[in-house]
């Protein structure tokens, strides 16, 4: 999938199989074999090209990341325990990344004194 999304656009198994050649020795019928497993799973859709098929990502990696942590998250008893751990584990870069992502989803009719939460800080006692 790293290669699929990283290209952005439909792919062959040879194009692939080259592109993986360049770090490992790697067989062509496993590469059409793991893009075969994929289009089953429904991560890549195909289209017939000649006597081959182009292969492209039915989601971004993003999305797919995201789908990841709402299964995560909804799986948990405790949401909000769940939330302060992830948090808790977050880079300073990542947490601004957050930051930004929710003001982003807040959007311009949030008003400017509107705190942005802090997802490394954990409220003490009094804030509860």
């Amino acid at each position: 999938m790293t290669r699929v999304w990283k290209w952005n656009r439909p792919v062959t198994v040879r194009e692939v199989l080259e592109d993986l050649q360049q770090e490992r020795s790697i067989a062509y019928t496993t590469v059409m074999t793991v893009l075969d497993n994929l289009h089953q799973k429904g991560w890549v859709r195909r289209e017939a090209e000649g006597r081959a098929y182009r292969y492209e990502a039915v989601s971004t990696r993003a999305a797919y990341a995201a789908a990841l942590m709402n299964d995560a998250w909804s799986q948990s008893d405790n949401p909000a325990a769940a939330l302060i751990a992830f948090f808790g584990m977050m880079s300073e870069e990542q947490r601004q990344a957050l930051r930004d992502a929710i003001r982003i989803v807040q959007g311009p009719d949030t008003p400017p004194d509107t705190p942005t939460p802090n997802p490394g800080s954990v409220p003490d006692a009094g804030e509860r």
